[in-house]
């Protein structure tokens, strides 16, 4: 697919998911600040937070399509990495501070909200959400970026995670009604915990994946093996080995430099535009921007 179509997929997808965002975020406040439930406010703030972030990103983004240049070696793929890391930085702060304050209203005898309004309004969210995440899911067969991926988990946590809201308010319903009733005022407290701690183990790995690529680390090793084999693959039916591979991946960018010796000393630069081709063809059927170049390695004397 060319440049302009995915740009164009791209932004209709952050559009769709940004005009989601609002409608669920405005629902979300309101029906917190009603019911002062912390389970609805912590859906609201990562609403918000995703909100904050797509806005800046749709203006970024036909950036991301611009050429490489001696000014600017690695594009505007880092500034994409550097986002992801301030959206889920500010989200992980947020998180651990709503994780304390609902342990401190379980210490102080919990939380009285109105759990039937909550059970009904989080399983028309999930239903909402869930057209959102399938329409999301249509548009990306054609084209899904990291950042395209991101929000459609997102979304998917969305459905699953007003689901999971809407059934333990349905229990704390049932609470009311039984001699555990004294339970239901930490159902909320409970919940928002529970999804604090799920929503915790994203922005850990984004943050983590993302300031390697900012400080330009290596990969995953998963991912310099399969390059490596991709590479081998093709080099094999002409002679030549790897000497050195240096892979760098920033944003949706990667940069794969295959220093290489000949068995008979030999370099056909013909051959050698050929190798580069087939494997570069390969490799963008796995990467989004791939750039490949073949180096020979030089003897030191």
């Amino acid at each position: 697919m060319k440049n302009e179509n995915k740009l164009k997929y791209e932004k209709y997808i952050m559009n769709i998911s940004m005009i989601g965002s609002v409608l669920f975020m405005i629902a979300e406040g309101v029906m917190a600040f009603w019911t002062r439930s912390h389970s609805i406010l912590m859906d609201c703030i990562f609403d918000l937070t995703d909100l904050i972030m797509i806005g800046p990103f749709l203006l970024l983004v036909p950036l991301l399509y611009k050429p490489v240049t001696e000014r600017r070696p690695y594009g505007f793929a880092q500034v994409e990495s550097l986002f992801v890391v301030i959206k889920y930085s500010v989200l992980l702060a947020i998180t651990v501070r709503l994780v304390w304050d609902n342990f401190y209203a379980i210490l102080h005898g919990g939380r009285e909200v109105d759990g039937g309004k909550i059970a009904v309004f989080e399983l028309i969210v999930c239903a909402c959400c869930l057209i959102v995440y399938m329409l999301l899911h249509y548009f990306s067969r054609r084209y899904a970026s990291m950042t395209i991926q991101a929000e459609i988990y997102i979304w998917k946590l969305d459905v699953i995670s007003s689901l999971g809201v809407s059934l333990a308010f349905f229990v704390e319903q049932f609470l009311q009604k039984t001699t555990w009733n004294h339970l239901a005022a930490y159902i909320d407290p409970i919940v928002a915990i529970i999804m604090s701690c799920l929503l915790l183990v994203e922005p850990v790995k984004m943050i983590i994946h993302n300031v390697k690529s900012l400080i330009l680390f290596a990969p995953d090793q998963e991912i310099m093996d399969s390059i490596r084999q991709i590479a081998e693959h093709h080099m094999d039916k002409i002679h030549y080995d790897i000497e050195f591979l240096d892979v760098i991946q920033t944003g949706r960018k990667t940069w794969v430099e295959i220093y290489l010796t000949s068995h008979n000393r030999i370099i056909n630069t013909k051959i050698l535009l050929q190798l580069r081709n087939d494997i570069r063809a390969e490799l963008q059927q796995v990467f989004d921007q791939v750039y490949v170049e073949l180096i020979p390695s030089l003897p030191d004397e």
